[in-house]
């Protein structure tokens, strides 16, 4: 048996270098600690103006307020919205764009997990991680190919993970929704391509934040993060890096493609 890696050192934060500038972005699930809110930041570090989005009003009220005291009010706003639905979906499109201007990236991160196994899961349990985690993404995808696509230019990113290739117990719901992300993602990139509109997604395999350390037990983490060649958990603003590589022009040539962000070892 493989014994557990010492922790490789945290890296340095990497400052901007205005791969973004003049870009508008809108990032959903994006208050809080995790990777949506990591991904705010990155994405105004390179120049971007940016929309915050989520269904939590409080934290997306308080996010707000801390990304305009650093970057200024005029490059990010913010619109709550849940993506199980399609008018708030829209709304959060046509909202951006009446603020911000044409949106040129969306990074599509709204997801829900859980634990059940599966002979005990309800469809009500089903249900919900799917219609936040698959069908949200399909409905931000949508309403943003149908702007981007006749202006010949976008690009959106989509969160997996890497559970939607390795199976994990008591997530059957949670490995399903986020195998079809990576497959919406593939198809979307196909029709979108002719277009100019690129689509891509990151597949994170463990990155910890204080909102999933509330939510999971340590005895879990530790498991997850024994697997990581590294060591250690990514930061989430590590995961946050390779979103904004996709989202920027270094990634011209890819589509349809799912990175793995992860140094999980077999």
């Amino acid at each position: 048996m493989r014994p557990s890696p010492e922790p490789t050192p945290k890296p340095a934060y990497v400052p901007g270098h205005g791969l973004l500038r003049d870009r508008v972005a809108v990032v959903t699930a994006a208050a809080g600690t995790g990777i949506g809110g990591a991904c705010a930041r990155r994405l105004l570090e390179e120049g971007a103006r940016v929309v915050i989005s989520d269904a939590h009003e409080r934290r997306l009220g308080e996010h707000l307020a801390a990304l305009e005291k650093e970057f200024g009010a005029g490059a990010v706003s913010a619109v709550p919205c849940d993506v199980t639905s399609e008018e708030q979906v829209q709304a959060l499109l046509a909202t951006a764009e009446e603020r911000l201007g044409p949106v040129d990236v969306l990074v599509n991160n709204a997801g829900l997990g859980g634990t059940a196994r599966l002979v005990e899961m309800t469809d009500e349990q089903w249900g919900r991680v799917l219609d936040v985690t698959l069908t949200g993404t399909m409905r931000c995808t949508r309403a943003a190919l149908a702007r981007m696509q006749p202006r010949g230019r976008g690009v959106i990113v989509n969160n997996a993970s890497v559970i939607g290739w390795r199976a994990q117990e008591g997530q059957a719901h949670y490995a399903a929704a986020k195998a079809g992300v990576m497959a919406l993602t593939r198809c979307a990139a196909i029709e979108a391509a002719p277009y100019g509109v690129r689509v891509n997604a990151v597949a994170p395999s463990l990155a910890v934040h204080a909102n999933l350390a509330k939510v999971t037990t340590e005895e879990l983490l530790a498991e997850l993060t024994a697997k990581e060649a590294m060591g250690r958990a990514a930061e989430p603003w590590e995961v946050a890096n390779v979103i904004v590589f996709l989202a920027s022009d270094y990634s011209s040539y890819m589509t349809g493609e799912v990175v793995s962000v992860s140094s999980q070892h077999p």
